[in-house]
Formats: structure tokens, sequence, C-alpha cells
């Protein structure tokens, strides 16, 4: 690994400031929006817009990439990114908040498919899944450490919208100095949505869900807790447990993932993960019970991403393997755009327990039907593919690159 590093160091340090960046805009809005007093239907439908935007993205930004080079739609996408930073605290109304989430969710995928592009170009077939590994780890230190440095300004001023532009800005350096040379992009062709069900109906229902878990914790953890009446301080700490979580189980649930029948851990975790979440739902907890909860909603999501995305990937051959992930990655967005409006709607009804009932749903129902699936396909493959860690916000060019990783390490082992 430590080559590896040595290799892509520069590469790894952007893609951190990046995250940096992205990480720190996401909880910022949530405190700003109780600061202007917007209703948290409104902040939901803000939230929502970057999911909108990012699943655009990852449709558009390959074709852009085709014609016009790595280079010129990184470099303006990324000016795209820093303005929008600056803009929010510019003008602070929820609907130039909403139309300005889609377009910095459009920069945000396609900034990741370049630097993924990259990443992957330099990167060989020997050390490809530990550059992910170490791509994983950069992506949640990234989003842990903004949490951190929203506690150094105040949030009904400017400054903290600087700090995440000039971050932004600044990744571009090392990424640009190190990647002298564009790599060929080429994406495979999804296969169709049909074609998907048939192999896995419970890695497609599975990662749909989890679009809308990941959602609500990316993009209401902190409207939840504007609501709840956290401080800047507390709220932090609860978002940064929950990246903690997601990166600490990660690599325990692969390894238990490739020596039982994958459905066992998914019916487990997600069962857990459900039971977890209705505690705050069901009793009043303190702030540390809370913290822990956090954690744990992330220590299942995450884990079960990867789990999902190799689960259907042993119901194909290796040559459709790629193919299935674009698919996989567009039913975990469509997920992803209603999970902040339900969750906001919730929040509204029921007050700042629905934050955690709209996840412990998501999951119990992944629980249901993966118990039920198990009476349905009694006979499961042998393991054809093994457990890569895939960060969730990652894009096509990372997960498909994790299948081939999976397909190579199944066939050595």
């Amino acid at each position: 690994m430590l080559t590896v590093l040595r290799n892509t160091w520069a590469l790894l340090l952007g893609l951190g400031l990046l995250m940096l960046g992205n990480g720190m805009q996401g909880t910022l809005l949530g405190i700003r929006g109780g600061i202007e007093q917007f209703s948290t239907l409104q902040m939901s439908i803000v939230m929502s817009a970057y999911f909108v935007g990012f699943l655009f993205g990852s449709r558009m930004a390959p074709e852009m990439i085709r014609r016009v080079g790595h280079v010129r739609v990184f470099a303006a996408l990324g000016s795209l990114i820093s303005a929008v930073l600056i803009l929010y605290a510019a003008a602070p109304d929820w609907m130039v908040w909403a139309a300005l989430r889609v377009v910095i969710g459009f920069s945000f995928s396609g900034v990741y498919i370049v630097t993924e592009s990259w990443l992957n170009n330099a990167s060989s077939n020997e050390n490809r899944g530990q550059a992910l590994s170490l791509y994983l780890i950069v992506q949640m230190v990234g989003i842990i450490s903004a949490q951190l440095l929203l506690n150094i300004g105040d949030a009904s001023g400017y400054i903290l919208f600087v700090i995440p532009s000039v971050l932004v800005s600044l990744a571009f350096t090392p990424i640009l100095l190190s990647a002298s040379q564009a790599p060929a992009f080429e994406t495979t062709k999804p296969l169709s949505f049909r074609r998907l069900y048939e192999a896995s109906p419970l890695g497609c229902v599975g990662v749909f869900l989890l679009g809308g878990v990941f959602s609500a914790q990316f993009g209401m953890a902190a409207v939840w807790g504007t609501t709840a009446g956290l401080s800047v301080p507390d709220l932090t700490i609860f978002v940064a447990a929950i990246y903690v979580g997601g990166l600490v189980l990660q690599y325990p649930i692969g390894w238990l993932s490739d020596r039982v029948d994958r459905r066992f851990v998914v019916l487990g975790l997600a069962a857990f993960g459900a039971l977890a979440l209705m505690v705050p739902v069901l009793f009043d907890v303190s702030f540390p019970v809370l913290v822990a909860i956090g954690a744990i909603s992330g220590a299942v999501s995450n884990p079960l991403y990867s789990l999902l995305l190799a689960y259907v990937n042993d119901y194909l051959d290796k040559a459709d393997m790629a193919a299935a992930s674009a698919g996989l990655m567009f039913i975990n967005g469509v997920g992803a755009i209603s999970g902040p409006v339900i969750t906001g709607w919730l929040i509204s009804q029921i007050g700042p327990s629905g934050f955690f009932l709209y996840m412990a749903a998501l999951f119990g129902l992944l629980a249901v039907y993966a118990a039920w699936r198990m009476t349905q396909r009694r006979d499961t493959p042998s393991v054809t593919s093994g457990y890569t860690p895939v960060p969730p916000t990652a894009s096509i060019v990372t997960v498909e690159s994790a299948a081939m990783v999976d397909a190579e390490d199944a066939r050595l082992n």
C-alpha cells in the first residue's frame, strides 16, 4: 500500500481537499438554513436538489469528457463549484440554494469521474484494490475532517463559505500537476434494468433503499440537528460519527461476507440498523447515545452498499460486472432524490425523531425483503466476486474498477 500511496499521493491529496469542501457545504447549509429560518420542507428540497444534479452529472459528464477532454471538463466544473460555494452566502434564498445545489451536485459528479479516472489510470491491475481502499479512507477522512472545520467560524457570516471554496480550488493544483497525461475514457454501456433485476432482485431493491439512507445521512443530518436544537459542535460530532462508523466496519463486514451467505449478512446488518435507529424514536436519549446511533447508521449503510454490489456480481458473468455498475448507480441515485424530501416531511409531522424513523423504516424494509428473497431463491452461487469497499459518493469509474477487482480476487481465491 505504501507503493500505491507514493505513486498516487497527489491525486489522493486533491481528492481529500475536494471531500473537505463537499463535506463542509452539506452540513453548513443545514446550519445556515436554520439561521435564515427556512422551513424543514424548504431545506429538504434544497438538500434533495444535490442528488438530482449528481444523477444527471453521472449520465452527462462521460459524454462531456469524450467531447472536450478531462482537463477542460475538470476546469469548468471546478470553477462552477467554487463559484456556487460563495453564492450560497451571497444569496440566502431557499429557491436559489436549490438551483445552486443542482449545479454543484452535477459539478461534483463530473469532477469525481475525472479524478477517479486519473486515479484508476495511475493504478495497475496488481494494486488497484489497494488504491480503492485508500480512496475510501481519503473520502471518509475528508468528510470527517470537514466537520471539524465548521467550528472555526460563524455560520451566519461568509468565512465558512469561503473556506470550502478555497479548498476546492486548491484541490485542482495537485491533481492537474500530477496527471500529466489524460487517460482514455470509456464507460461500459449499462445492462438493462430488467436484466439487472432478474440477476438480483435483492441487489436492486437494496441499492435503491440505501440511496434514501445515504441522502438522509449526507443531506438531512444537519437539518435534523438544527431542528433538534443541537449546538454546532455537537452537530458536527454527530455527522462525523456517521462516517467514522462507516469507515470502521467496512473491512470486518467484507471479510465476513466473503465467507458466509451474503444474504445473511445483509439481513443481519439491516435488521440491526433498523432496531438501533428506532431507539431515539421510542425513547428520550442522551447526546452520547445519539452519537453512538449515528455511528451505527454509518457502520450499517456503508458496508451494505459494497456488500450489495458484490452480491449482484455473484450472479453475473465477469464480462457483465462493469456494465451492471452503471445501472446500480442509477438505481441508487433515484432512491437518493426522494430521501431528503420524505425525511423533511416526517420531521415536520412528528418532530426530529422523523429523521431516525425514515432510516429505520428503510433498513427494516431491506431486512424484510432480504428474508423474503431467501425463501424465493434458496440456492446461492459460489462466491464469484470478492468484496471491495466502495464509498457511496463514488462515481461510475470507481464502481466499475471495484467490479474488476472483485472478479479478479474471486478468480485468485
